[in-house]
């Protein structure tokens, strides 16, 4: 499936079903992340049921800490 994923054309394997699946694609999912689908952002509880689509875009931003 292809995806634009922050601003980069993307190719995920089948197996990334929705937004959950795209996190542990990534290996975010133990990060605190704000997920934006089509530009409409999407809960932490919608995750494992908010389908993916090709063509979808999919912003994804983390929180880094530092001082």
């Amino acid at each position: 499936m292809k995806l634009r994923i922050n601003g980069q054309q993307m190719e995920v394997e089948n197996s990334v079903r929705n937004i959950e699946d795209l996190l542990n694609f990534f290996q975010l999912q133990e990060r605190i992340v704000v997920i934006e689908r089509n530009g409409e952002i999407v809960s932490k509880e919608q995750y494992s049921i908010q389908t993916l689509h090709d063509g979808d875009q999919i912003e994804i931003v983390h929180f880094v800490g530092g001082g």
